[in-house]
């Protein structure tokens, strides 16, 4: 036990992160907990175009865990990387209504995975991270975390959507609100009472109570072999993708995965107190090559846009600081390809009081942000609404560095400006014209 312990701590320098064995095995399995949603939905999408469920499962499985470990191992970061659900929606339902090929979807995603590695490998991704304002990187931690709250209040069904494309309560007598509320009570409870494993202690209290409730379905076997892969390796058209009318779609791909991780990975290092007095990540480079290197792999078998996750905040709540809890979360998902229906059988409504609490803790940065200054407030408060009113990280972060610069420039101030901002604000214009 002691050359285990010594071996942990050397690898992931447990004392120095202020960590435990203990603490990260419990990050680890809840960061699995609220990921292993992913195992249902991302097969049952991508099989509206034309994939195999059983195929897709097993990839899915094994790129998580490669990808995650890469990212533990290199970065000694809790994170961990899976397919993003904006691309999974993309390739599922958008290409079969535009008639694309799915080998062209993945050639695409493959194209952007270059790009992405090129920007990555040469610092520019760096570069752009270091100039983004930090009242811009403090606020979009806060719409991260009502993206989050709101994802975890829809699974539960407490918000739903309403008349005229708006948002309304849902039917509180129901047996999914009862256990929704239910699970967020007990971690409520747990964390005022500073209990480690609080948000593990939530799931498994709602998954096993939802059994009575007809909302957890317990599966016939607990054993399940992983199906062949063979129907999905290298189906792909890199050339097919190269055609100029599928250029604004690689720019789909493309500004989502590169704005939405920028977020995601500031998001998550301001709640485990990372960032510096300028709001910067150090080692934050690293992070990116794993997750450009992660979606030009994942191209090759079928899987969209690999990218860090946003549970991965859920891990990072629940204590885990280092590269352990990653590989805690990954060694779970391996053990998912022979025990796939245990994985399953936890329904979303049980991790939904989790993310809607992680959600309300990523509020905590928003203090850092000086409301005296017109220029830094108004694009904080951009960040925060345009990415919760629009339901995309990407363009709330895109919207307030427009602003920023526009304020900025406006007043006079334009040795606050980062030069590489100017540069950037073309792309980010041209990126919102697409969306039109």
């Amino acid at each position: 036990m002691a050359r285990f312990y010594n071996l942990c701590e050397r690898r992931f320098q447990l004392g120095q992160n202020k960590t435990s064995i203990r603490t990260e095995i419990l990050a680890g399995v809840t960061t699995f907990a609220t990921m292993s949603y992913v195992l249902a939905t991302v097969p049952n999408m991508l099989s509206n175009a034309g994939l195999p469920k059983g195929a897709v499962l097993t990839v899915l499985i094994i790129m998580i865990s490669v990808c995650s470990i890469a990212m533990a191992l290199y970065t000694n970061r809790p994170f961990c990387l899976a397919p993003g659900m904006s691309s999974v929606a993309i390739v599922s339902s958008i290409f079969g209504e535009a008639g694309i090929p799915v080998e062209v979807a993945f050639g695409l995603i493959f194209l952007s995975g270059i790009l992405f590695v090129i920007i990555s490998f040469v610092g520019l991704r760096e570069l752009v991270v270091k100039a983004i304002p930090a009242s811009v990187k403090f606020s979009i931690s806060a719409g991260i975390g009502l993206f989050i709250a709101l994802m975890g209040l829809k699974t539960g069904d407490v918000v739903v959507a309403g008349n005229s494309n708006s948002l309304a309560f849902g039917n509180l007598n129901s047996p999914k609100v009862f256990l929704f509320v239910l699970g967020f009570v007990v971690l409520i409870l747990l964390e005022v009472r500073k209990f480690r494993g609080s948000m593990i202690v939530s799931i498994l209290v709602v998954t096993l109570l939802g059994i009575p409730l007809g909302i957890t379905t317990v599966p016939e076997t607990m054993i399940n072999f992983p199906a062949s892969v063979t129907e999905i390796v290298f189906r792909i058209d890199i050339r097919g993708a190269l055609k100029p009318e599928y250029l604004p779609w690689l720019f789909t791909f493309f500004v989502p995965d590169f704005f939405g991780t920028i977020g995601i990975l500031l998001g998550v290092a301001d709640r485990a107190e990372w960032l510096d007095e300028k709001g910067n990540m150090p080692g934050i480079e690293r992070c990116f090559k794993v997750d450009s290197l992660s979606t030009v792999a994942g191209s090759l078998f079928c899987m969209p846009v690999m990218t860090t996750y946003l549970e991965s905040a859920s891990g990072v709540e629940d204590g885990g600081r280092t590269g352990m809890t990653s590989i805690v979360a990954s060694v779970l998902f391996v053990l998912m390809l022979l025990f796939t229906p245990l994985a399953l059988m936890i329904p979303s409504v049980a991790t939904g009081p989790v993310l809607t609490y992680i959600g309300l803790q990523m509020l905590n940065s928003m203090k850092n942000i000086n409301y005296d200054d017109k220029t830094e407030s108004i694009p904080a408060f951009i960040a925060v609404s345009m990415t919760i009113f629009t339901n995309n990280i990407a363009n709330g972060l895109s919207l307030s560095i427009l602003s920023y610069v526009l304020l900025k420039a406006a007043v006079g101030k334009w040795r606050e400006i980062h030069v590489s901002l100017y540069g950037l604000s073309i792309f980010l214009v041209y990126y919102l014209t697409t969306l039109a």
